[in-house]
């Protein structure tokens, strides 16, 4: 029998109850896969890590990512959370923990920067671990079956809908407005009939719809469904933002520009969440990506396996 220790953080808000909560394992480095999955499931949160010593001595630990249902090689969410909550300890595995975290993840090695106010960690920076992929189309139909609108709310002035991926991929698609977004239901049989050869060849399908003005056009309201993963809704998906913002600041017409893009998502669901994506853009080409959030302590415990 192995008792665990966990702590629960809510990510991208400084208020508690709101945000996206997770929940981050430690000591489980005796546990299979399987297991692992089996608690992920019994949180029934969209992600939680396990926090286990690094391969490498010269990075800080090895996280891996699960959601109800699947391991997922990143996710910004988790790596801020994490983060949070490594940057509280005075050390992790024997090492002094600075303000400069690396994290080795299925996706890549993952760079986290501390923020701290009168020496207590507030906020946390993750750089992407990939460079930005632009996959396949997605018809306005599939979008708009999966989550019950009409096709014509979809927008397409700026880009079509479109699988895009920073670490990991969602389908992402404009809406009209305000309205369009909050009557947004997703319908599990739909995104059933969407994840097949469509989907980049997985057998899953997450959509991230969002909103925003032509006078605010780096400020986005968004929501994310994600069914197939026992994830009817997310509250803030911070891959998913910052796939998004990339994808955006890749069809602006500046050839060269530092854009950063604020995303507010889960304020439908009485969970409001703010993650900032800072872009950079250089002769054309997206090279950077870094996902910031706050975060805010909610939860301690063990489990017993």
């Amino acid at each position: 029998m192995s008792i665990l220790s966990f702590t629960t953080v809510d990510v991208f808000t400084a208020n508690r109850f709101e945000g996206n909560p997770l929940a981050v394992v430690m000591g489980a480095e005796q546990l299979g896969s399987e297991t692992m999955q089996k608690i992920a499931a019994e949180f029934k949160y969209s992600e939680i890590t396990f926090v286990l010593p690094p391969r490498d001595a010269a990075n800080t630990a090895n996280v891996r990512i699960f959601t109800p249902t699947m391991e997922v090689p990143f996710a910004g969410h988790p790596n801020v959370g994490t983060a949070h909550v490594l940057g509280q300890q005075s050390e992790v595995f024997g090492k002094p923990v600075g303000d400069t975290l690396r994290f080795e993840e299925k996706a890549g090695l993952v760079e986290v920067t501390l923020r701290r106010t009168e020496g207590r960690v507030t906020a946390a920076t993750i750089r992407a671990p990939r460079p930005l992929h632009v996959g396949p189309d997605v018809s306005e139909e599939t979008i708009a079956r999966c989550i019950g609108i009409d096709s014509g709310k979809i927008v397409k002035s700026n880009h079509r809908p479109v699988f895009v991926s920073v670490g990991l991929s969602f389908a992402v698609a404009e809406l009209d407005g305000l309205e369009t977004l909050g009557a947004a239901r997703p319908n599990l049989t739909h995104f059933q009939a969407a994840a097949g050869p469509t989907a980049e060849g997985n057998h899953d399908f997450s959509l991230f719809v969002y909103v925003r003005a032509p006078e605010k056009p780096w400020n986005i309201r968004a929501r994310m469904f994600a069914p197939l993963d026992n994830v009817p809704e997310d509250p803030a998906t911070g891959g998913a933002s910052a796939a998004l913002a990339a994808y955006l600041v890749s069809l602006a017409p500046e050839q060269t520009i530092n854009q950063r893009v604020t995303i507010e998502q889960g304020v439908e669901m009485g969970r409001r969440s703010i993650i900032e994506v800072d872009v950079v853009k250089k002769d054309g080409m997206v090279t950077d990506v870094w996902i910031s959030g706050e975060c805010v302590p909610v939860m301690r415990g063990e489990i017993t396996v």
